[in-house]
């Protein structure tokens, strides 16, 4: 619409007085690719005058029924370059760019060549043991552009309506051999800013941080999607429901993941289940355990994140109709029925955690979970209802699954993981519950077996459960399976499988094999968390109220990590220091912190070089332990090191 200084309004519609024309793409497709012949391009066809007399009527459309509503996501852009690093020519005429990082977006080249040239880019992830592009894994996925150049001395092909996951460009069909800088990838993602970062004296424990941020980054691309290269690149909800806490502590997840779950909702069956994807596109299955539960957890997560309620609000009924649907699944409450595609802890190794197990638990989560979420609203009918509903799945969880001594059915570590997270072992047996999860743990040469829903909870609940020593050789492993094992062998993104590529066997099923998935980054939620410390008080979310547990480990020498909340940037730092540890953390303005911290002898602990007593805007918390309360403020303490880390 246009309003002129007289108060005229004209409005400019879309009717069939407009002409349309292919122009010089040929085709866009985000799986396939873009085709573009430069010499179709129609010259001065966005200036006044332009004669569209060869161009076609438009077709009106008049039967599609939507609602329009603003988009409320920054926009999807180019948000960095990666100029090529290295040029090889693995077969005559056939040039392979690298660009150093497996990344989502598309390449810019440079380029000339007589009129009518074709020029071919594919892109893949990695190289074949020849030097040759991989592409097995992208499935039915071409991620091939074409160039058709014009004849016009230097010409730069860029494509509008495509993206592809790579790391590596094949082109062929050039006229002449191509320099190194004549191509160049272009980043692209949601532009959310970032608010996280997180170093440490640990070069592979960083690189796994930018591994998950790149991941990150590379599937946030409208909808939270599995993977950016092969044929699927959908909103899976159970990838992220594991990943929601570490993706809103690196950057500013809050408009993406409103904007997701209006998705989801959107896909909510008629019998209120939740979908495995959003939107359900190619894939109408109901949500499997773990899955369909993203409906209630990331609503959870995001309001623990940032505070907002009105988010919840808006997604209460919808969560109400899931856990009406879960009840008509569980006779007896446990979860038995319902089980749709029933993925179990997807692409874990040697550990069938039983799924009947796995999707009780869920059950047991979501109903505590919606109890705080009723409290929060003041719906205290249903948050009692929903406690009961909880105790109800808890004493049949432990009547069906949990042996006198502290087993979990099925003995595996995922199974240990949710049954300790959810709470659902009896008080006096979790210790034992935690002991058989080291067990495991211990048994398989100090490594882990979860796949995608164990992984989130394996370092914090060992963490919880007063094994935080088993989480650092866990989390600072190199040997397979581990974190470290991918980042060891070139990884730049994370994996989607633990054995995407190893040595015995190289690649993986190619049927399945992403090498740029975030499931597996969600440690990233242990860094931030635990290893630096920054928590969140689930009585006063959003960081009202912040919660420092900075946790100092053996491997490293220090950590620390930043994170802007809505309420400003929070800062944990520590460094280990003969046998002291010093601890820095910043509490932003207009805001409380509870800081604890780990050390053999509370009462010499200082603050600014004073006894913590007299130091400014710092109160101990009686009882004996190092305790504090903080306002707002930066503060520098020296402490006695914990335990079994002096001198390390």
């Amino acid at each position: 619409m246009v309003w002129f200084e007289d108060g005229e309004v004209l409005t400019v519609v879309s009717d069939d007085d407009w002409t349309s024309s292919t122009g010089s793409i040929l085709f866009g497709d985000l799986l396939l690719g873009e085709a573009h012949d430069a010499r179709l391009e129609p010259r001065g066809w966005d200036e006044p005058g332009f004669d569209d007399a060869l161009w076609e009527p438009a077709e009106v459309e008049d039967s599609a029924r939507a609602t329009l509503v603003a988009q409320m996501t920054p926009p999807i852009r180019v948000t960095e370059e990666l100029p090529a690093l290295a040029l090889t020519e693995p077969t005559p005429g056939t040039y392979l760019f690298d660009v150093g990082q497996n990344m989502v977006g598309w390449a810019r080249l440079t380029t000339s060549g007589p009129a009518g040239t074709v020029v071919t880019l594919r892109f893949g992830e990695t190289i074949d043991e020849d030097g040759t592009l991989y592409t097995e894994n992208l499935r039915s996925a071409k991620q091939t552009d074409v160039f058709v150049l014009a004849g016009e001395g230097l010409e730069t092909f860029e494509p509008r309506f495509t993206f592809h996951g790579f790391r590596y460009v094949e082109v062929a069909g050039l006229a002449q051999p191509p320099a190194v800088t004549d191509l160049v990838g272009c980043v692209v993602h949601d532009d959310l800013g970032h608010v996280g970062s997180f170093d440490s004296s640990s070069a592979m424990l960083n690189k796994l941080h930018e591994n998950v941020r790149w991941s990150q980054r590379g599937n946030f691309i409208s909808v939270p999607t599995d993977c950016p290269q092969r044929d699927e690149r959908m909103g899976w909800l159970g990838d992220a429901q594991v990943f929601a806490r570490t993706a809103a502590y690196g950057m500013d997840v809050a408009p993406f993941f409103t904007k997701w779950l209006q998705d989801v909702v959107d896909a909510q069956a008629e019998n209120g289940a939740f979908p495995d994807v959003a939107p359900r596109a190619v894939l109408p299955s109901d949500g499997a355990p773990g899955w369909g539960d993203a409906g209630v957890i990331v609503p959870w997560t995001l309001y623990q994140m940032y505070g907002d309620k009105r988010l919840v609000e808006r997604m209460y009924q919808p969560m109400q109709r899931w856990m009406a649907y879960l009840a008509k699944a569980s006779p007896g409450h446990l979860r038995t029925r319902r089980l749709n595609m029933n993925f179990g802890d997807w692409l874990s190794l040697d550990a069938d955690t039983p799924k009947e197990v796995l999707a009780t638990a869920y059950y047991a989560l979501d109903a505590s979970l919606m109890a705080r979420m009723a409290r929060a609203l003041g719906r205290d009918d249903d948050a009692r209802g929903y406690e009961a509903l909880y105790a109800d799945i808890r004493a049949a969880f432990q009547a069906a699954y949990v042996g006198p001594d502290g087993e979990v059915h099925g003995d595996t570590q995922t199974a240990y993981l949710l049954a300790l997270h959810v709470g659902l072992v009896p008080d006096q047996l979790r210790s034992a519950t935690a002991r058989l999860l080291v067990e495991d743990i211990e048994f398989r040469g100090g490594h882990l077996s979860t796949g995608f829903l164990g992984v989130s909870l394996l370092t914090p609940v060992l963490t919880e459960a007063g094994y935080a020593d088993v989480a650092y050789r866990l989390a600072l492993a190199e040997t397979y399976p581990s974190w470290g094992y991918s980042i060891r062998h070139g990884a730049t993104s994370m994996w989607e499988r633990w054995d995407g590529w190893t040595e015995e066997r190289g690649f993986q099923t190619p049927v399945m094999n992403s090498f740029n998935h975030y499931a597996f980054g969600s440690i990233g939620e242990w860094l931030y968390g635990y290893v630096a410390g920054i928590g969140v008080d689930a009585e006063r979310p959003g960081f009202e109220h912040v919660v420092l547990r900075p946790l100092p480990g053996r491997g490293l020498d220090h950590a620390g990590a930043t994170y802007r909340s809505l309420r400003g940037e929070i800062r944990s730092r520590w460094a280990v220091d003969g046998d002291h540890v010093t601890y820095e953390v910043t509490v932003p303005a207009n805001v409380t912190a509870t800081l604890h911290l780990q050390t053999v002898a509370p009462e010499r602990v200082t603050e600014g070089g004073v006894p913590v007593g007299e130091a400014v805007g710092v109160t101990p918390v009686a009882g004996g332990a190092a305790v504090f309360e903080l306002a707002s403020g930066s503060y520098r303490f020296r402490a006695p090191a914990p335990a079994g880390l002096s001198g390390e």
